[in-house]
């Protein structure tokens, strides 16, 4: 079963998803930013995806939600610790050009 962890530290607030990030995780995913929202804008949003096996389009459709709902700011959306796979997806979609991916 896939899940949403949400961590809030010094340099922003952290997502770990972990397991299948498809249309299952959406109303978790969107319940854990929009629960950080409500206490405030966090400086960045980290996606964690170290713990991320598999991503299809309605996650690319979750990410853009979520960039929109934070004013398309790329520098405040960072993905992170992605598999050659995901990143691959990522960049196919051109999805590096709107989120600072690491």
């Amino acid at each position: 079963m896939a899940t949403v962890n949400v961590e809030e530290t010094d340099q922003g607030v952290i997502l770990r998803i972990d397991g299948r990030f498809d249309f299952n995780l959406h109303g978790d995913f969107r319940d854990a930013y929009e629960s950080v929202l409500r206490e405030g804008e966090p400086s960045k949003f980290i996606i964690d995806m170290a713990g991320t096996e598999y991503m299809d389009s309605s996650a690319l459709g979750m990410l853009l939600i979520l960039r929109d709902r934070l004013g398309c700011n790329s520098d405040r959306q960072v993905i992170v610790n992605c598999n050659k796979d995901i990143l691959e997806i990522l960049q196919v979609s051109n999805f590096d050009k709107l989120f600072t991916i690491q």
